[in-house]
């Protein structure tokens, strides 16, 4: 399948909880060790299934855990998640808008080794 292939979409790959509380609109910081140049509509993937669909429209920081912590109502996550997942690393906001979560998961083929971004294809559109 070539990279200009129609059906390919982006996907960013989030564990439960976060990838529901973020297609729900609920959560509107995803808290990442690195930026991303990447822009636009993503479908949030977990556990192989697609959940949603989001805007990726900026990626703030760097940030200390603390300094996010006084954002707790977009990320969602605790002062002591911060801390042990930066491991004294800066943290960054990738905001999202335009949430929209799907009426069930939607099956998604993932390329094997994918940890954060995928190029997918949604198997039952």
């Amino acid at each position: 399948m070539c990279a200009e292939d129609s059906s390919l979409k982006r996907g960013l790959i989030v564990r439960e909880p976060f990838a529901t509380l973020i297609a729900e609109g609920k959560k509107v910081w995803e808290i990442r060790k690195s930026r991303t140049r990447v822009r636009g509509e993503v479908l949030i993937l977990s556990g192989g299934r697609a959940v949603g669909s989001a805007e990726l429209v900026d990626v703030l920081g760097p940030f200390t855990p603390e300094e996010l912590a006084r954002h707790g109502d977009k990320h969602l996550v605790d002062v002591d998640f911060l801390r042990e997942y930066s491991g004294g690393k800066p943290l960054y906001a990738w905001v999202f808008r335009n949430a929209k979560k799907f009426n069930g998961p939607r099956k998604v083929r993932i390329p094997r080794g994918a940890q954060v971004w995928a190029n997918v294809v949604v198997e039952d559109e």
